[in-house]
């Protein structure tokens, strides 16, 4: 079986040398370049597993290399090598298509372990199965899952944004499933949940007598999740306090454990997810802005259900054969339950539509699922929307009015259809957070 084979691009010859003796300690073969032109030409003559490109060269940009690979090499996994300290760098990188960045002095353990994690991406295709499932036909579902095959491909940190109950999570856990990092632990936490005297021990551990109740030595959150994924569900209720730390941990990839003398390294991708709206919890200073570009280095939107009510039938079917845990669950949903069901806003979303049929299965004497058996509250239900009717312009007609109403009718849809979330608003609507707010303003819907 033939060895795998890495490119390495980097103008300063004692690194290639480095390197080269890594890759060569894990038996992979290596062909290094000093320029983008001798990369390019290497590139077009053999089939490369790895790239790793440094960010300065003598002829060019080291992202401009990045981007070059993930248009005509998709299959090749490529870091960037860049100078200490230089995140912002590397985020560059990571957004041109990078999957992960490693920093001069470069740390032979982490080498040894990005070249392990990218290896494993291109001995598999990105498309493999997962434990979990995604459901939904509809166009926002199918976008998400290509989405989530993207991304896992990276090593960047992902937020995730969306309403509650939308399965944020499931689609967190779908990333570390389809991603190199599939065999280590994928470590879920609610930042909401830890009280927050206790955060700074769950997230980094602590020493033995480093405070009252300390009776031994103890591995934090981020030791758990070494090699694999930490999952920061509701990360804007970090207390400010730890959002200080965390980006610490995030620039250096190491923790202090309460109590050490010393940082431990650890290698862990970050996913965060949140109900809220972060962009708007940075512009009112409730969240750091550092921390936010730290996390949002991509960006995924879990569609809320009332966005693909087409999806309902399939949905129904699959929750109610696994309450039941039977395959022919024998409930059959009404049309005009459906229609009910497609007409309600689902504030809880998927998980509230579990809920219902939780009660459903435990409160229903027959088969057939009617509307009185679903047990909808009135307030949550959506009127189908007409078509408007153009006005004639005539006496009294002003253009200018007529454009505004439909301008505020539009943008209050698309705050109802995000659940008011200014920032998923703005992108359903196609415009920036900003313009999104001066519309606001000068509609009078603030």
């Amino acid at each position: 079986m033939s060895r795998p084979l890495a490119l390495v691009v980097d103008d300063e010859a004692d690194i290639r040398e480095l390197a080269e003796l890594t890759l060569e300690r894990l038996e992979i073969e290596t062909r290094t370049a000093a320029t983008v032109a001798e990369a390019r030409r290497l590139l077009a003559e053999e089939t490369f597993g790895l790239c790793l490109t440094d960010m300065r060269l003598p002829d060019g940009d080291g992202l401009d290399l990045v981007r070059h690979i993930t248009a005509r090499y998709p299959h090749i996994p490529v870091a960037m090598i860049t100078a200490y300290g230089s995140i912002d760098t590397a985020i560059q990188a990571l957004k041109a298509g990078a999957f992960d960045f490693v920093t001069k002095p470069v740390d032979i353990n982490v080498l040894r372990r990005l070249t392990e994690h990218a290896l494993r991406l291109s001995e598999e295709p990105a498309d493999r199965r997962s434990r979990d499932v995604l459901l939904g036909e509809a166009e926002p579902m199918r976008e998400i899952r290509a989405s989530i095959v993207k991304v896992a491909r990276s090593q960047a940190p992902v937020y995730i944004c969306g309403e509650s109950g939308t399965g944020k999570e499931l689609i967190a856990r779908l990333i570390h499933d389809k991603g190199p990092r599939r065999d280590q632990p994928f470590v879920p936490v609610n930042c909401g949940a830890i009280p927050a005297e206790l955060m700074e021990s769950e997230f980094f551990g602590h020493r033995k007598g480093s405070f009252t109740g300390a009776t031994g030595d103890r591995e934090g959150l981020f030791q758990s999740a070494q090699g694999g994924t930490l999952f920061l569900d509701e990360v804007a209720e970090l207390p400010h306090h730890m959002q200080v730390k965390l980006l610490r941990v995030i620039q250096e990839k190491a923790v202090r454990p309460v109590g050490a003398e010393r940082e431990v390294p650890v290698d862990v991708r970050i996913i965060s997810a949140s109900h809220r709206d972060l962009e708007e919890l940075v512009e009112r200073g409730e969240f750091r802005q550092d921390l936010y570009y730290r996390i949002h280095v991509i960006r995924l939107r879990a569609p809320a259900l009332r966005e693909h009510p087409e999806d309902l039938p399939l949905l129904v079917d699959h929750i109610l054969r696994r309450i039941t845990g039977l395959q022919e669950h024998g409930y059959v949903l009404g049309d005009e339950a459906l229609r009910t069901l497609q007409c309600y806003r689902f504030p809880g979303n998927v998980r509230e539509l579990e809920n219902i049929l939780e009660r459903v299965v435990a409160l229903c004497d027959g088969p057939e699922i009617g509307t009185a058996e679903l047990g909808l509250a009135s307030e949550h239900m959506m009127a189908s929307p007409a078509t408007p009717q153009a006005p004639e312009p005539g006496d009294g007609f002003e253009l200018e009015s007529y454009i505004e109403d439909m301008e505020r009718s539009v943008i209050q849809r698309a705050l109802e259809k995000s659940g008011h979330n200014k920032t998923a608003a703005a992108q359903l609507l196609g415009i920036s957070f900003r313009a999104l707010r001066y519309r606001l303003k000068k509609l009078g819907l603030e």
